[in-house]
């Protein structure tokens, strides 16, 4: 009991503070050169945090999250599936301040997970090898990372099923027989890019494939996501759609919007096919007009989570849905486009608040706090995480790579 009041008036005082950075940046868009500033000063900050975690973070292991309260790092072994957002914010930090000291951590921890490019067991291997040693090829070029990445994709390939035209995520088990998740859409840019970059055509066709069937029989008529589709491999026929990180089998839980939003977002990019940009504007719509989205746009962990508007915030799901307004935005014109890009700046603006962004040198060297990882089992609730780190600063990139460098308005 004393644990859930703690937890409760924790919740509560937290709420207070974001509620009030919610009416502070429910204001009209900053300038280009305050958003300047910003994006800046957050780059220069996350380069040092990163430091302080590195001095910490134990030989062999990659973060997990932090737990302020006993004052203890939790580390992974490379198997996790989020082992490879940690090098692969190092590179986007390296990519931006060119500190000697990022590059090596970076070279040190990929070496850890570089076994990870032929393990065939489960689908996370886009999260593992492509935002560690996709980021490492883009910004060095050295061919020795572009070899993992296509081994990966080869992997990766290896648990697709003709009979569902899909890559299956889970093994089969008592529990499931052939579960596709929604966040397995992000793992398609791993194909994607490999199919153009030296690949077999063939993962390009499988992430065409699983695409389309995510879009079937994923998304309600709102173009709110299921979680997770159950298949019969035999018949390729749906048998259940079932959550098992949101609120409930019907909710829309935050993290798997987000993940729809930059996956079609991405298979636009590769493909040009206009209906994934067509199907990404239609999630973005249903996030954007959601009654429970609150005004500073940083959402609750579920739409539909019970207790709203007296549960957890989720940072991570709000960085990864400002990295794809972003994207989204560069495929957009008119209203549609401002509206894109507006949303992105104020999640950066409150996620760089202190009622997210953590003090130098605090929060296990972790950049932002409030983020959720799978609440129905108590599992990371209201702490930090690699991934929602890595998205904030692949959206900071973004922004000052794609739009501080536009002539004109924004």
């Amino acid at each position: 009991m004393v644990w859930q009041n703690d937890g409760m008036k924790k919740l509560i005082l937290s709420g207070i503070l974001i509620s009030l950075c919610s009416v502070l940046f429910a204001q009209k868009r900053p300038s280009r050169e305050s958003m300047r500033r910003l994006v800046a000063e957050d780059l220069e900050f996350s380069v040092k945090q990163y430091k302080s975690l590195m001095r910490i973070l134990p030989a062999g292991k990659m973060p997990k999250t932090y737990d302020a309260k006993a004052d203890t790092l939790a580390t992974s072994d490379s198997d996790w599936w989020c082992s490879g957002f940690y090098p692969g914010t190092l590179w986007y930090l390296y990519e931006y301040s060119s500190d000697a000291a990022i590059k090596r951590e970076a070279e040190t921890r990929m070496a850890i997970i570089k076994h990870e490019a032929t393990d065939s067991s489960n689908h996370d291997l886009g999260f593992k090898i492509f935002c560690s040693f996709g980021n490492a090829y883009r910004v060095t070029g050295r061919q020795e990372y572009k070899q993992t990445v296509l081994t990966a994709a080869k992997s990766l390939a290896s648990r697709y099923h003709p009979s569902i035209r899909s890559i299956q995520s889970w093994d089969s088990s008592a529990m499931y027989r052939c579960p596709v998740i929604i966040d397995n859409l992000m793992n398609l840019e791993l194909l994607e890019w490999s199919s153009k970059n030296g690949g077999a055509k063939q993962f390009g066709d499988i992430a065409v494939n699983h695409a389309n069937t995510t879009l079937k029989n994923h998304f309600r008529p709102d173009y709110s996501s299921f979680h997770l589709v159950d298949y019969d491999l035999s018949t390729g026929k749906v048998m259940r759609r079932i959550t098992r990180q949101g609120a409930a089998d019907s909710s829309a839980w935050s993290r798997g919007q987000a993940w729809g939003l930059y996956g079609y977002t991405m298979m636009y990019r590769f493909t040009k096919n206009t209906r994934y940009l067509s199907q990404a504007a239609h999630i973005a719509k249903f996030i954007l007009d959601h009654p429970r989205l609150p005004s500073d746009k940083i959402p609750y962990w579920d739409f539909d989570a019970p207790g709203i508007p007296n549960t957890y915030r989720d940072a991570s799901a709000a960085a990864v849905m400002a990295s794809a307004f972003l994207e989204l935005g560069k495929y957009t014109k008119g209203q549609s486009r401002i509206q894109y890009i507006a949303t992105a700046e104020k999640i950066i603006q409150v996620l760089s608040s202190p009622a997210y962004l953590a003090k130098l040198g605090t929060n296990g060297g972790f950049l932002l706090k409030h983020s959720v990882g799978a609440l129905p089992f108590k599992s990371e609730v209201d702490v930090p995480l690699t991934y929602a780190d890595y998205y904030f600063v692949e959206a900071l990139i973004r922004y000052k790579n794609w739009y501080l460098k536009e002539p004109g308005k924004i």
